[in-house]
């Protein structure tokens, strides 16, 4: 259910946030969807409670999941992605600095697109049968 790396540079509630997002994008999160409670899944995950409550104050700050008290956590039914300007700034940062280190890898500007491409099929679930074009 959630990709969590403790190995990771990236805070553990921040791999939870993204897992939950691409688990959306991904179709394996249905809106309407009931996640484990904090408590659950802090048990289940091996993790911190505040952990899990912080990634998930987060959701739902963002409008991705809601809580209903006495009911428990789902996937919003009406989430609609929006643009937050500082979020559009750490996107195109980190598609600055994998642009650079595929360049100095020796990337031209066709792989890095068809990477990008690769992986945008990935997240909408679409097999890449055509690789090299």
């Amino acid at each position: 259910m959630f990709n969590i790396d403790i190995s990771s540079s990236t805070p553990i509630y921040q791999q939870i946030i993204d897992s939950v997002k691409e688990g959306i994008l991904k179709g394996l999160m249905e809106p309407g969807e009931k996640l484990p409670s904090v408590r659950e899944l802090a048990k289940m995950m091996t993790l911190n409670p505040n952990t899990i409550q912080k990634a998930y104050q987060e959701l739902e700050r963002e409008k991705v999941i809601v809580t209903l008290r006495g009911k428990g956590t789902y996937i919003s039914a009406d989430y609609k992605p929006r643009k937050d300007e500082s979020k559009i700034m750490e996107v195109k940062d980190l598609f600055k600095k994998g642009i650079v280190e595929a360049h100095y890898m020796g990337f031209k500007k066709e792989d890095i697109y068809g990477i990008i491409e690769e992986l945008i099929k990935e997240l909408e679930g679409v097999e890449s049968n055509d690789k090299g074009n």
